[in-house]
């Protein structure tokens, strides 16, 4: 596929995928959609991490709103037809492949773009890029996992004051809310967030496991978790990267992980 909403590139085993229409704030749209889903699926297969990052000012700014104008006169209308086709099946890939994903904000991370935002494992924020539920000013309700995801991270008080109010979340507060996991300043973000996405490509097999087990382990019992582990350990221990970690640790020097 040729990319035209869709920046690609592949770097010391690190998949840089970036939003690419600037004109928008990177809006989402069927083209979009669709070249996301191929770039991920791509990085599955020949990435060892990934950085998913938007061009320009924003990381996302929601759903194209233009494309909603053509259908205002059908009483039948349904905005949701994208989320089924693209962006729902967008956040579920990066949630289970194999490879850790880092997501970077910088300016808006709006709508379904907050959603996307949130799907990351781990998620770089400048201190001006804010993540602001804008359902409610347009008369629509939450999307792109944004209910799910933001109850998780920040609990149901919080994730309701965000929904029903949609006033923006800078990135200072999301870090304090427990929302994203480093904030720097915004012209540092591709930076801190690359070295991040470098360090876990550099990373054994087990960075796969270890995020599986993480979000399986949100929606289980104790009980659930401790025989998820179990299963999982037993996978992690038969790989080669769990050999040369324990080569290393007996020749005390760095372990050299290859990814299997």
């Amino acid at each position: 596929m040729t990319y035209e909403k869709v920046l690609y590139s592949l770097h010391d085993g690190v998949a840089r995928i970036s939003m690419n229409d600037p004109a928008t704030r990177n809006a989402g749209s069927t083209q979009m959609g669709e070249e996301l889903l191929h770039a991920f699926d791509r990085a599955e297969a020949e990435a060892r991490a990934v950085l998913f990052t938007g061009e320009g000012k924003a990381f996302n700014s929601g759903a194209n709103l233009a494309d909603a104008e053509a259908i205002m006169d059908d009483p039948l209308r349904d905005v949701g037809v994208l989320l089924d086709r693209y962006y729902n099946p967008l956040v579920i890939r990066m949630k289970t492949m194999n490879q850790p994903v880092v997501t970077a904000i910088r300016g808006a991370a709006a709508g379904v773009g907050c959603g996307l935002a949130m799907a990351g494992d781990l998620i770089v924020c400048g201190e001006g890029g804010f993540f602001l539920q804008a359902f409610r000013h347009v008369g629509l309700a939450p999307d792109g996992g944004s209910s799910w995801l933001l109850t998780k991270a920040v609990g149901r008080v919080r994730a309701m004051e965000m929904m029903l109010l949609g006033e923006r979340l800078y990135g200072r507060q999301a870090h304090e809310w427990g929302l994203v996991n480093r904030v720097v300043p915004d012209d540092e973000v591709e930076t801190a967030a690359m070295d991040l996405a470098r360090e876990l490509a550099r990373g054994p097999r087990s960075l796969g496991i270890i995020k599986h087990v993480a979000w399986a382990a949100a929606d289980m019992t104790l009980e659930e978790a401790l025989t998820y582990e179990r299963l999982h350990q037993r996978e992690a221990c038969r790989t080669e990267d769990f050999v040369e970690g324990i080569s290393a640790f007996a020749g005390k020097r760095a372990a050299e992980f290859k990814g299997r």
